[in-house]
Order: structure tokens, then sequence, then C-alpha cells
């Protein structure tokens, strides 16, 4: 079983910064892919930026140039660094570990990210 604790979320003014952490922890975690979605109010879960074990990285159109996301695999964490938040970042973010052998998906419970001012 693996477990996902998301922490950092909260209030933030418009143009602001915020650093979303995700530890994972379990046996077996093995080769995986991680990554953070986010879901807004009335709206569809979607894929912000997701990385491979190796470092590989991938960002949605609305995350380039102003999120970065990293890991480190020796404390089987990711973070998500958010730069200059506007008020449609408003959202609940999630992390997600995705096991590359068996397939298996695993979320976390979500922190919340309000960027109003």
């Amino acid at each position: 079983q693996v477990q996902l604790v998301e922490s950092g979320g909260g209030l933030v003014q418009p143009g602001g910064s915020l650093r979303l952490s995700c530890a994972a922890s379990g046996r077996n975690l093995g080769d995986n892919t991680m990554g953070w979605y986010r879901q807004a109010p009335g709206k569809e879960r979607e894929l912000v930026a997701a990385i491979t074990r190796g470092g590989s990285t991938s960002y949605a159109d609305s995350a380039k140039g102003r999120f970065a996301i990293s890991r480190d695999n020796a404390k089987n964490t990711m973070y998500l660094q958010m730069n200059s938040l506007k008020p449609e970042d408003t959202a609940v973010y999630y992390c997600k570990l995705a096991l590359v052998f068996s397939g298996r998906n695993y979320w976390g419970q979500g922190t919340q990210v309000t960027v109003s001012s």
C-alpha cells in the first residue's frame, strides 16, 4: 500500500508563490511517475505537471514558465514550486503516484490553493 501526503497549500495573493510537497510512503514504490493534478469547483481534474523517477518532466500549457516540478528520490518526495500565481490557479491540488510495473495509481487527499486579493 502506498500513502501520499500533500502539504504547502494556502491562501496567496495574485503574483505570489507557493511550494507544494508530496511525501510518499509504503512498500515497493519501485519505478514510478509522480504528478500534480488540480480540480477547481465545477471543473474536471486536470494534469498540472508530472515527473518520472529519472527526472523527465512535462507540464500543462497553463503551468509552463510559472511552475516547476521536482522530486527527491531519496526522500520519496515531490515538489511543485508555483510562481506568478493567478486567481485561475485556485483549486484543490492532488498528488498522484503511478507505479510503472503494476500500473496502479495512488492519490493523495489534496491540498487547497486559493489565489485571491
